[in-house]
């Protein structure tokens, strides 16, 4: 029996998976808003579903930060009381049995290139465009953290050849940096693009429909989305190669990014010819938590 967690601002989610990968419960309990009662929140869901299957299972958690690999703490987590904690120590001595973290992100990747969109390709890049704009790097069905623990945040570069004139004003990003991709692409920078360009508010869904409907405003703000992403991605590829890019998050119900961002990569790509497929995720917005499942046996190859 596998659980998987996937932690957020608002919930936390168990998903229960036996050995054919087939799910079996979904739990959910809000988030405390502190770290001892975040702790036993964790615990006790975990003890409670083991309880009702009457089993013991592996655990698996994503969560939207990083364990610090100098010092074993939690960083860069959205959950803020989580940084500077040791979660996986205090897990693991609590619920008697290790516990494996990693980022929400790379669970996304390792799900889906495990027996998701990308089963069978050895290296995969993953990518969640949501609120924000994270990714993971999968080798070998092995997910890549590397020495700094953000393998596959290139989100948090800058957008590549990026011109005033072409892409808008320059963009501050909550890191520190300027022009960071996600600050274009995620379903945020969307919307703020959109805003910026055209004086008007509208969320990526309405833009998306009113792109539709043959709206001339939201077909010029599409386009300009899918060339950042295309030049985004290109990136990507020059530097490793990837057998596949899988797309997550809301921007990924968006059809017709696919065939259009492969055809504008080509333009930027280091060949005569780009082959990289770009793919929707299989799973969905439960790929991240069946990720979080596949952890302990990922980690133990």
């Amino acid at each position: 029996m596998r659980f998987g967690l996937d932690i957020g601002g608002t919930k936390i989610e168990l998903r229960a998976y036996d050995h054919n990968s087939e799910e079996l419960i979904k739990q959910r309990v809000s988030t405390p808003s502190n770290y001892p009662d975040f702790v036993n929140a964790v615990v006790n869901l975990i003890t409670q579903t083991e309880t009702n299957l009457a089993t013991t299972a592996s655990i698996g958690i994503g969560l939207p930060g990083a364990i610090c690999p100098k010092t074993q703490l939690i960083k860069n987590a959205n959950c803020t009381f989580l940084n500077g904690h040791d979660l996986q120590r205090d897990l693991s001595n609590r619920l008697n049995r290790k516990v494996y973290i990693a980022n929400d992100a790379n669970c996304f990747t390792l799900s889906e290139a495990i027996d998701g969109a990308a089963a069978g390709k050895q290296v995969v890049f993953g990518v969640i465009l949501g609120t924000g704009c994270g990714g993971g790097l999968v080798v070998n069905q092995q997910l890549l953290v590397g020495a700094n623990a953000i393998c596959g945040e290139w989100g948090h570069n800058p957008l590549p050849n990026y011109d005033h004139a072409k892409d808008g004003i320059s963009q501050p990003c909550y890191c520190g940096r300027q022009n960071c991709i996600e600050r274009f692409i995620s379903g945020t920078g969307f919307e703020m693009q959109y805003s910026q360009r055209f004086s008007e508010n509208k969320s990526a869904p309405e833009i998306i429909d009113s792109l539709q409907n043959g709206d001339h405003k939201a077909k010029l703000a599409y386009y300009q989305l899918v060339d950042h992403i295309a030049r985004s991605f290109a990136y990507v590829v020059n530097i490793i190669d990837p057998d596949a890019i899988v797309i997550g998050g809301g921007m990924s119900n968006v059809a017709s990014l696919y065939g259009d961002v492969e055809k504008q990569m080509k333009q930027y790509v280091f060949s005569l010819n780009s082959e990289t497929p770009i793919l929707q995720a299989k799973f969905g917005d439960s790929s991240g938590v069946r990720g979080a499942a596949w952890l302990p046996a990922s980690n133990n190859h």
